[in-house]
């Protein structure tokens, strides 16, 4: 399993813009083959900061997912968002197992 874990930051003033892209990104992502999750959370405590959490069943699925129309027009929509900061890290991971 591969997950993404980490955050993307934009100005306040523009989350109103950007969550009906974000929106149309992680439903046509939580359709592809091999994504298990994919979600964005907006900080409850740091306006603008967006945490992302993604896992996929292999690289493979992943680097099918990279290759996508949504995840382009994702991208293309960053400097119109404000979108500069960005720590996201990606681990290669055993099972999930329930605790």
């Amino acid at each position: 399993m591969v997950l993404i874990t980490g955050t993307v930051r934009l100005p306040p003033a523009n989350l109103a813009d950007a969550r009906p892209i974000m929106q149309r990104m992680v439903t046509a992502s939580r359709a592809e083959p091999g994504c298990i999750t994919y979600s964005y959370a907006e900080d409850l405590f740091d306006p603008g900061l967006i945490h992302i959490c993604e896992s996929w069943d292999d690289r493979a699925a992943l680097d099918r997912h990279f290759a996508t129309d949504h995840i382009a027009q994702w991208r293309a929509a960053w400097p119109e968002l404000g979108i500069g900061e960005r720590n996201l890290a990606l681990y290669e991971v055993g099972d999930a197992q329930p605790i």
